[in-house]
């Protein structure tokens, strides 16, 4: 199903969640994006990668311990535990024997249960009786997060990893940054439980839109062997329809750069669209930006001037930056003290010491000094 309508009809096996036959294509323009092979035909390879990569990832921090809380194993189980509904876009699976409908039971208009995500965080109790109705089943990335609604929002909680637990922060210095630079971005907060420091950011999508990734956008048209995957993704996007990506694209480059953002991977940005009338809205604003600023080096290892490993288009920040050709939008000043509220921000946090707190801020302000250095060197 994609919102009410029908899309196609599936044999999914009860015991591996994995799509076995593809009984009937009934709208093919309401198939989830790179579905199709060359010949216009449903490749159910394809979808059932689709619909695995629904699944928590087998990497999620947790993950096991939870999936031993919940009684369910493998956690792509925990896919039709929710009807594969999500808080991203707008798919999901209805049993033939069951009379329901999308407006009684999609995530972003219902309610939905917090039991996998306390589970998740190690705070569900083995053994009891559990309701597995939630968008965590569905909700992928490699660190603990849950959804929970808050004042009627839908809401991710994103935990940080051991030993700095550095994520959540990065998260509000990246917004701060972001805000003053006029990038369009997901603003996060930083909010404190159980000792530890989480992020927190309102849902972007409605009812009536949804996220593709990046890896689904570029999977759209074969990539020709002469240009880049950057140029390869701008002109699937432009294949597509999908207004002022370029600019959008140029903006998370540098945020990234500044940041020495190391896991801008193809699922972690990408484009909205209209999921009824499949028109394409734009770019997604920024997102997930937490797994930066060394957050899991030593401090000593903290080396700004370094040409660090980047995603999605070059394998190095010093390399990648060096495909935006248009710096005129950027005013560098605005980032004069930064650092400083970020000295504020990682005050805030019993897991940063002295050194490691003043070894970040110098290495944010030397990264600001790089981007006007890479802006001056663009405009010779």
């Amino acid at each position: 199903m994609h919102r009410s309508n029908e899309v196609a009809v599936l044999d999914i096996d009860s015991d591996t969640s994995a799509i076995l036959n593809i009984d009937e294509v009934k709208r093919p323009e309401h198939l989830p994006i790179g579905v199709l092979d060359k010949d216009g035909k449903v490749n159910r390879k394809a979808l059932n990668e689709w619909w695995m990569s629904r699944a928590i990832p087998a990497s999620r921090s947790g993950l096991r311990e939870a999936l031993e809380i919940m009684k369910v194993s493998p956690p792509a189980l925990l896919l039709t535990k929710c009807f594969g509904l999500s808080l991203s876009d707008q798919y999901w699976v209805k049993p033939k024997a069951k009379d329901i409908e999308w407006k009684d039971v999609n995530f972003f208009e219902n309610s939905f249960s917090e039991d996998v995500g306390n589970a998740l965080f190690g705070r569900a109790h083995e053994g009891a009786n559990l309701d597995l109705m939630s968008p965590d089943n569905t909700t992928d990335g490699w660190l603990k997060k849950k959804w929970i609604i808050a004042d009627g929002k839908r809401m991710l909680v994103k935990g940080g990893s051991a030993p700095a637990f550095q994520e959540p922060l990065n998260e509000a210095i990246a917004s701060i940054l972001m805000d003053r630079l006029n990038i369009p971005h997901i603003p996060y907060t930083v909010e404190w439980e159980g000792g530890q420091p989480l992020s927190v950011c309102e849902d972007f999508i409605t009812p009536e839109t949804e996220l593709v990734s990046a890896w689904y956008v570029r999977g759209t048209r074969k990539k020709p062997g002469h240009i880049s995957e950057y140029q390869h993704y701008i002109d699937a996007c432009e294949a597509l329809r999908i207004p002022d990506v370029k600019s959008q694209v140029d903006r998370m480059i540098v945020i990234d750069f500044l940041m020495v953002n190391t896991d801008r991977h193809l699922n972690n940005f990408g484009a909205i669209r209209n999921a009824e009338t499949l028109e394409w809205l734009g770019a997604a604003p920024i997102f997930d930006t937490g797994t930066a600023l060394w957050h899991d080096g030593l401090s000593h290892m903290i080396r700004p001037r370094a040409d660090v490993e980047s995603k999605p288009f070059r394998s190095r920040h010093g390399e990648q930056i060096k495909l935006v050709t248009d710096f005129s939008w950027l005013d560098i000043s605005v980032l004069k003290d930064a650092p400083d509220e970020f000295s504020e921000i990682l005050k805030q946090s019993p897991y940063i010491d002295d050194q490691r707190r003043d070894a970040l801020c110098s290495a944010l302000k030397i990264r600001i000094q790089m981007l006007e250095e890479a802006k001056s060197q663009t405009a010779i």
